[in-house]
């Protein structure tokens, strides 16, 4: 449930991805791609931010203000993650894009994925606040960028930079990469 501020309407609309429900979200449009179903679905033939915003199928509406008052992590929005996240080796959910971090927690975890030569998708989570706070009940970890390898929470920034300088990322992204 959500708390509108004051000056806006709420206008439930439900939309689906990969045949999924992502759930009614007041004030957010329909989503730009609808799967016809979770067969049709190619993580691989999907780039950019834009398109993995597509795969959770929804686009915040940028003069949406609102505040959570119940769970953000909706039934819904907790399988499209899992299907997001096992759908991928590795995947960052970031603050900006691949291309263009926001933040520079999220460029030194690009910079060290990029010097490992590691292949690995983005979520700009700046685009959608309700995916911004599910993640965060998602992997009860609070702050972004959070890294998922082999749909696993490995962690955020510092895990990631302590992993990198003793070798233990390396490793693990080989291991993940090679099955």
């Amino acid at each position: 449930m959500a708390l509108l501020h004051s000056s806006m309407t709420a206008t439930p609309r439900a939309f689906t991805c990969k045949s999924v429900s992502v759930g009614k979200v007041a004030s957010f449009p329909p989503p730009l791609v609808n799967f016809a179903s979770p067969s049709s679905y190619s993580p691989r033939s999907l780039t950019g931010v834009t398109n993995n915003l597509r795969l959770l199928g929804v686009k915040s509406n940028k003069a949406t203000t609102f505040r959570c008052l119940a769970s953000a992590l909706t039934p819904e929005l907790k399988s499209t993650l899992d299907k997001v996240v096992t759908g991928n080796k590795v995947v960052l959910f970031m603050k900006g894009t691949k291309d263009f971090p926001q933040c520079g927690f999220s460029h030194t975890v690009v910079q060290i994925l990029k010097s490992l030569n590691a292949p690995f998708e983005t979520v700009n989570i700046l685009e959608n606040e309700m995916l911004r706070q599910g993640l965060k009940e998602y992997s009860s970890w609070p702050t972004f960028p959070q890294l998922y390898i082999e749909g696993e929470f490995f962690g955020g920034c510092d895990i990631t930079v302590e992993a990198y300088k003793n070798g233990e990322l390396q490793e693990l992204l080989e291991k993940a990469l090679c099955t």
